[in-house]
């Protein structure tokens, strides 16, 4: 089973369009309205294994000051503003569009800003620091940032978004770290993390895949007799993506040295697909599942995104230094 899941997890670029194409037949073939009953679990399968993994003592690590303040100002307040004027441009008349895109400027950084941090030869250290507080910022944000720019034209119920915040980002945050603690005082640090923390991303990807096969099963009539929605939708987010590279790029070349400029890039362009997806399915049901669709795409197109740009790395900040 591992291999398969590590397969998964290594080409997401290949496994969310096929769980994309089997919601999509599931959805033509039966009813698929009792998977809603499936959200809350596949939910959870997919952010606990991630929490599991995170390393919480870097809140109080000393980093750099300078990298993770600039950080922060473009994750919240760059990056939402381009989401939000991106949904007002593109998706004037569907509002659920605009908080899909909403949703994914509020939530930066996941796993993979670490994973393409690495890969990339940058500031790991960093792109781990980034990771912990844009995630808890982005929880305790987003509801307010919802609220204040959508609340005009889509039903916020913020109490709501507030409770499923908790169950689904601070439950499995607690949760996570009473197992990585155990785990570590049962196995010791070095076995933990060479043999048991790479089992749990690809179960988080297993989540994952469970999420976007059910928003595509339910939406899945709706694509049939309209498959141009899955071109409007795919568009907008390329040009996004393309404008949050350019700008996190000239930044760090600007202001910081290669490595740091390389995390941070990762820590603002990449987007917690993820708990925008547990938001967007658990608080607004079925309208949600439009949200989730143009979230699902925006996996494909970050993913690809990142791997081009570790190419261009070199070119664009230099060769790293040799160790």
């Amino acid at each position: 089973m591992w291999p398969i899941l590590a397969w998964i997890q290594k080409y997401l670029i290949w496994s969310i369009p096929l769980a994309m194409v089997a919601g999509l037949v599931a959805g033509q073939l039966v009813d698929p309205s009792p998977l809603r009953l499936a959200i809350l679990p596949l939910t959870f399968l997919m952010v606990y294994p991630m929490m599991v993994t995170m390393n919480l003592r870097q809140l109080v690590t000393k980093g750099s000051g300078k990298l993770l303040w600039v950080t922060q100002l473009i994750n919240f307040v760059l990056v939402p503003a381009i989401g939000y004027g991106a949904g007002l441009l593109f998706f004037p008349d569907e509002p659920f569009a605009r908080l899909a895109i909403l949703l994914t400027s509020l939530l930066p950084t996941s796993g993979m800003t670490i994973s393409w941090t690495g890969f990339a030869r940058g500031n790991i250290p960093a792109a781990v620091q980034m990771t912990v507080i844009g995630l808890i910022a982005g929880s305790l944000l987003a509801p307010l940032y919802l609220k204040g720019l959508l609340g005009a034209v889509i039903e916020i119920p913020i109490a709501r978004v507030f409770m499923q915040i908790a169950l689904i980002v601070f439950l499995p945050l607690l949760l996570g770290n009473l197992t990585q603690r155990y785990l570590v005082s049962r196995h010791g640090e070095q076995v933990f993390q060479k043999d048991l923390k790479p089992r749990f991303p690809p179960l988080s990807t297993l989540g994952v895949l469970g999420v976007v096969f059910v928003s595509m099963a339910l939406k899945s009539q709706d694509i049939v007799e309209e498959p141009g929605a899955l071109l409007g939708y795919l568009v907008p987010l390329v040009l996004i993506y393309l404008l949050n590279f350019a700008i996190s790029t000239l930044i760090g070349r600007a202001f910081f040295p290669r490595a740091d400029a390389i995390a941070l890039v990762y820590g603002t362009v990449m987007r917690n697909l993820s708990i925008a997806l547990a938001i967007a399915m658990g608080v607004f049901g079925t309208e949600g599942a439009d949200a989730a669709l143009l979230i699902a795409l925006a996996y494909i197109v970050q993913v690809q995104a990142a791997a081009w740009y570790v190419k261009l790395t070199d070119r664009l900040f230099g060769p790293a230094l040799s160790s």
